[in-house]
Protein backbone atom coordinates (compact mmCIF):
# COMPACT_ATOMS: atom_id res chain seq x y z
CA UNK A 1 0.00 0.00 0.00
CA UNK A 2 1.60 3.35 -1.45
CA UNK A 3 0.43 6.39 0.37
CA UNK A 4 1.70 9.59 -0.88
CA UNK A 5 1.38 12.87 0.67
CA UNK A 6 1.65 16.45 -1.21
CA UNK A 7 1.28 19.93 -0.84
CA UNK A 8 0.06 20.72 -4.25
CA UNK A 9 0.03 24.84 -3.73
CA UNK A 10 -3.45 25.26 -5.19
CA UNK A 11 -4.90 21.72 -6.96
CA UNK A 12 -6.39 23.54 -9.73
CA UNK A 13 -3.14 25.29 -10.18
CA UNK A 14 -1.23 22.23 -10.42
CA UNK A 15 -3.89 20.36 -12.85
CA UNK A 16 -3.90 23.44 -15.14
CA UNK A 17 0.12 22.72 -15.64
CA UNK A 18 -0.98 19.47 -17.07
CA UNK A 19 1.02 17.89 -13.70
CA UNK A 20 -1.55 15.92 -11.72
CA UNK A 21 -1.95 12.75 -14.36
CA UNK A 22 2.07 12.64 -14.33
CA UNK A 23 2.07 12.60 -10.86
CA UNK A 24 -0.25 9.52 -10.63
CA UNK A 25 1.49 7.76 -13.52
CA UNK A 26 4.79 8.33 -12.01
CA UNK A 27 4.02 7.01 -8.13
CA UNK A 28 0.64 4.81 -8.95
CA UNK A 29 -0.15 5.96 -4.82
CA UNK A 30 -3.22 3.50 -3.36
CA UNK A 31 -4.03 7.02 -1.32
CA UNK A 32 -2.96 10.36 -1.76
CA UNK A 33 -3.24 13.10 0.90
CA UNK A 34 -2.98 16.88 -0.19
CA UNK A 35 -1.91 19.76 1.53
CA UNK A 36 -3.13 23.57 0.75
CA UNK A 37 -5.74 22.29 -2.08
CA UNK A 38 -6.77 26.26 -2.17
CA UNK A 39 -10.18 24.41 -3.41
CA UNK A 40 -13.09 22.97 -2.55
CA UNK A 41 -14.38 19.82 -3.85
CA UNK A 42 -17.00 21.26 -7.10
CA UNK A 43 -13.85 23.37 -8.25
CA UNK A 44 -11.67 20.42 -8.64
CA UNK A 45 -11.30 19.54 -12.55
CA UNK A 46 -9.84 16.19 -11.25
CA UNK A 47 -11.57 12.99 -12.48
CA UNK A 48 -9.94 10.36 -10.79
CA UNK A 49 -11.35 6.82 -11.62
CA UNK A 50 -11.20 4.45 -8.70
CA UNK A 51 -10.46 6.69 -5.59
CA UNK A 52 -13.21 7.94 -3.05
CA UNK A 53 -12.69 11.30 -1.95
CA UNK A 54 -12.36 13.59 0.73
CA UNK A 55 -12.25 17.51 1.15
CA UNK A 56 -11.96 19.78 4.23
CA UNK A 57 -11.68 22.67 2.50
CA UNK A 58 -10.64 26.25 4.62
CA UNK A 59 -14.09 28.50 4.78
CA UNK A 60 -11.84 31.02 3.04
CA UNK A 61 -11.96 30.85 -0.34
CA UNK A 62 -8.93 30.19 -2.77
CA UNK A 63 -6.59 29.45 1.06
CA UNK A 64 -5.43 26.18 2.45
CA UNK A 65 -7.45 23.27 2.51
CA UNK A 66 -6.81 19.10 2.88
CA UNK A 67 -7.95 16.28 1.08
CA UNK A 68 -7.50 11.86 0.74
CA UNK A 69 -8.09 10.24 -1.96
CA UNK A 70 -8.65 6.68 -1.32
CA UNK A 71 -8.61 3.56 -3.43
CA UNK A 72 -8.77 1.47 -0.01
CA UNK A 73 -12.37 1.58 1.96
CA UNK A 74 -11.94 3.98 4.37
CA UNK A 75 -14.09 3.20 7.60
CA UNK A 76 -14.97 6.68 8.82
CA UNK A 77 -13.31 10.23 7.77
CA UNK A 78 -13.27 12.96 10.44
CA UNK A 79 -12.41 16.63 9.96
CA UNK A 80 -10.79 18.99 12.16
CA UNK A 81 -9.57 19.06 15.59
CA UNK A 82 -11.92 17.75 18.25
CA UNK A 83 -13.76 20.55 19.94
CA UNK A 84 -12.63 19.23 23.34
CA UNK A 85 -8.89 19.62 22.44
CA UNK A 86 -9.95 23.21 20.59
CA UNK A 87 -11.07 24.39 23.97
CA UNK A 88 -8.55 22.88 26.24
CA UNK A 89 -5.72 24.42 24.16
CA UNK A 90 -7.39 27.58 23.82
CA UNK A 91 -7.45 27.33 19.98
CA UNK A 92 -9.10 29.80 18.69
CA UNK A 93 -8.93 33.04 15.98
CA UNK A 94 -5.68 35.22 15.68
CA UNK A 95 -4.88 38.03 13.91
CA UNK A 96 -4.58 35.57 10.53
CA UNK A 97 -8.01 34.16 11.38
CA UNK A 98 -9.50 30.89 13.12
CA UNK A 99 -6.78 28.34 12.28
CA UNK A 100 -10.11 25.45 13.33
CA UNK A 101 -11.68 27.27 9.91
CA UNK A 102 -8.47 26.65 7.86
CA UNK A 103 -9.56 23.07 6.55
CA UNK A 104 -6.08 22.34 8.37
CA UNK A 105 -6.55 18.19 9.29
CA UNK A 106 -8.19 15.48 8.20
CA UNK A 107 -8.29 11.96 9.11
CA UNK A 108 -9.13 8.67 7.75
CA UNK A 109 -10.15 5.54 9.50
CA UNK A 110 -8.85 1.74 8.25
CA UNK A 111 -9.16 -1.06 9.70
CA UNK A 112 -6.20 -1.31 10.92
CA UNK A 113 -5.03 1.81 11.71
CA UNK A 114 -5.32 6.02 11.33
CA UNK A 115 -4.56 8.03 8.72
CA UNK A 116 -4.21 11.50 9.81
CA UNK A 117 -3.12 14.51 7.04
CA UNK A 118 -2.25 17.96 8.19
CA UNK A 119 -1.23 21.31 7.19
CA UNK A 120 0.39 23.09 10.27
CA UNK A 121 0.10 26.78 10.29
CA UNK A 122 3.17 28.71 9.06
CA UNK A 123 4.69 30.93 11.70
CA UNK A 124 5.09 33.78 9.22
CA UNK A 125 8.30 35.59 8.09
CA UNK A 126 8.05 37.75 11.25
CA UNK A 127 6.82 35.10 13.81
CA UNK A 128 4.11 36.41 14.47
CA UNK A 129 2.28 33.14 14.20
CA UNK A 130 4.53 31.41 16.66
CA UNK A 131 2.72 31.68 19.90
CA UNK A 132 -0.32 30.29 18.32
CA UNK A 133 1.47 27.75 16.70
CA UNK A 134 3.99 26.73 19.47
CA UNK A 135 1.58 26.99 22.80
CA UNK A 136 -1.96 25.89 21.05
CA UNK A 137 -1.51 24.12 18.24
CA UNK A 138 1.30 21.59 18.54
CA UNK A 139 -0.16 20.31 22.02
CA UNK A 140 -3.79 19.95 20.76
CA UNK A 141 -2.63 17.92 17.51
CA UNK A 142 -0.14 16.52 19.79
CA UNK A 143 -3.22 15.34 22.30
CA UNK A 144 -5.49 14.27 19.17
CA UNK A 145 -2.68 12.18 17.89
CA UNK A 146 -1.96 10.31 21.67
CA UNK A 147 -5.77 9.92 21.34
CA UNK A 148 -5.85 8.42 18.15
CA UNK A 149 -2.81 5.81 19.41
CA UNK A 150 -4.73 4.66 22.49
CA UNK A 151 -7.24 2.66 19.76
CA UNK A 152 -5.06 2.30 16.66
CA UNK A 153 -1.76 2.85 15.43
CA UNK A 154 -1.50 5.89 13.39
CA UNK A 155 0.46 7.37 10.20
CA UNK A 156 0.34 10.69 10.01
CA UNK A 157 1.58 12.95 6.80
CA UNK A 158 2.04 16.23 5.27
CA UNK A 159 3.48 19.75 5.38
CA UNK A 160 4.60 20.30 9.08
CA UNK A 161 6.50 23.63 8.30
CA UNK A 162 9.62 22.87 10.37
CA UNK A 163 13.07 21.22 9.36
CA UNK A 164 13.67 19.21 12.71
CA UNK A 165 17.49 19.25 12.28
CA UNK A 166 20.32 20.77 10.78
CA UNK A 167 20.51 18.01 8.14
CA UNK A 168 16.49 19.21 7.19
CA UNK A 169 17.98 22.57 5.62
CA UNK A 170 20.28 23.03 3.20
CA UNK A 171 21.54 26.69 5.04
CA UNK A 172 21.09 26.13 8.57
CA UNK A 173 23.20 28.42 10.94
CA UNK A 174 21.92 31.26 8.00
CA UNK A 175 17.97 30.24 9.34
CA UNK A 176 18.66 29.51 13.39
CA UNK A 177 16.04 31.36 14.44
CA UNK A 178 13.85 32.13 11.76
CA UNK A 179 10.29 30.65 10.82
CA UNK A 180 10.42 26.67 9.97
CA UNK A 181 13.91 26.60 11.98
CA UNK A 182 13.26 28.08 15.75
CA UNK A 183 14.16 26.70 18.89
CA UNK A 184 9.73 26.24 19.27
CA UNK A 185 8.50 24.81 16.45
CA UNK A 186 11.69 22.09 16.51
CA UNK A 187 10.78 21.48 20.28
CA UNK A 188 7.15 20.95 19.19
CA UNK A 189 8.47 18.05 16.72
CA UNK A 190 10.70 16.50 19.36
CA UNK A 191 7.58 16.49 21.92
CA UNK A 192 5.37 14.70 19.25
CA UNK A 193 8.16 11.73 18.76
CA UNK A 194 8.46 11.44 22.17
CA UNK A 195 5.41 10.42 22.89
CA UNK A 196 5.49 7.76 20.07
CA UNK A 197 6.32 8.52 16.61
CA UNK A 198 9.07 7.69 14.15
CA UNK A 199 10.52 9.84 11.57
CA UNK A 200 10.05 7.33 8.87
CA UNK A 201 12.33 9.07 6.20
CA UNK A 202 14.75 8.79 8.64
CA UNK A 203 14.28 5.27 9.04
CA UNK A 204 16.27 4.63 5.41
CA UNK A 205 17.81 7.80 4.98
CA UNK A 206 20.51 10.08 6.91
CA UNK A 207 22.26 12.92 6.06
CA UNK A 208 21.32 16.25 4.34
CA UNK A 209 20.38 17.23 0.60
CA UNK A 210 17.13 15.36 0.95
CA UNK A 211 14.36 18.38 0.59
CA UNK A 212 11.03 18.61 -0.01
CA UNK A 213 10.17 22.50 -0.52
CA UNK A 214 12.24 24.88 -2.33
CA UNK A 215 12.01 29.13 -2.68
CA UNK A 216 10.68 30.20 -6.20
CA UNK A 217 14.06 32.53 -6.19
CA UNK A 218 17.19 32.63 -6.94
CA UNK A 219 16.79 29.10 -8.64
CA UNK A 220 17.08 27.68 -5.14
CA UNK A 221 15.42 23.92 -6.52
CA UNK A 222 17.83 23.23 -8.95
CA UNK A 223 20.34 23.91 -6.75
CA UNK A 224 19.05 21.91 -4.21
CA UNK A 225 18.95 25.00 -1.76
CA UNK A 226 15.78 23.40 0.17
CA UNK A 227 14.00 22.36 3.15
CA UNK A 228 12.72 18.78 4.43
CA UNK A 229 9.27 20.31 6.43
CA UNK A 230 6.95 17.40 4.52
CA UNK A 231 7.10 14.58 6.63
CA UNK A 232 5.69 10.97 7.68
CA UNK A 233 5.41 9.91 10.62
CA UNK A 234 4.13 6.57 12.22
CA UNK A 235 3.52 5.51 15.43
CA UNK A 236 6.07 3.15 17.29
CA UNK A 237 3.38 0.26 16.74
CA UNK A 238 3.40 0.77 12.99
CA UNK A 239 6.55 1.29 12.19
CA UNK A 240 7.90 -2.08 11.51
CA UNK A 241 5.57 -2.38 8.55
CA UNK A 242 7.37 0.22 6.47
CA UNK A 243 8.82 -1.26 3.73
CA UNK A 244 9.87 2.23 2.75
CA UNK A 245 9.61 5.95 2.83
CA UNK A 246 10.91 8.61 0.04
CA UNK A 247 11.13 11.91 -0.97
CA UNK A 248 10.75 12.71 -5.05
CA UNK A 249 11.76 15.83 -5.94
CA UNK A 250 11.37 14.91 -9.19
CA UNK A 251 7.60 15.53 -9.34
CA UNK A 252 6.88 19.20 -10.18
CA UNK A 253 4.25 21.19 -10.12
CA UNK A 254 4.43 23.26 -6.69
CA UNK A 255 7.23 24.64 -4.25
CA UNK A 256 6.92 21.28 -2.67
CA UNK A 257 7.43 17.99 -3.61
CA UNK A 258 5.30 14.78 -2.81
CA UNK A 259 6.67 12.37 0.13
CA UNK A 260 5.55 8.63 0.86
CA UNK A 261 5.40 5.41 2.15
CA UNK A 262 4.92 1.72 1.46
CA UNK A 263 3.36 0.15 4.10
CA UNK A 264 2.91 -3.20 4.62
CA UNK A 265 -0.79 -4.70 4.88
Amino acid sequence: MRIVSWNVNGIRAVHRKGLFVPFLEALSPDVICLQEVKAEEHQSELMLEGYDQYWHPAQKKGYSGTAIFSKHPVLAVTTGLPAQLVKKHGLSEDSFGNPNDEGRVITAEYDDFYLVTVYTPNAKGDLSRLLLRHAKWDPAFRDYLRQLKKKKPVAVCGDLNVAHTEDDLANPKANVGKAGFTTEERHGLNQLIDTGFVDSFRMFTQGNGHYTWWSNFSGARARNVGWRIDYFLVSDDLAPRIAAAEIHPEIMGSDHCPVSIVLQR
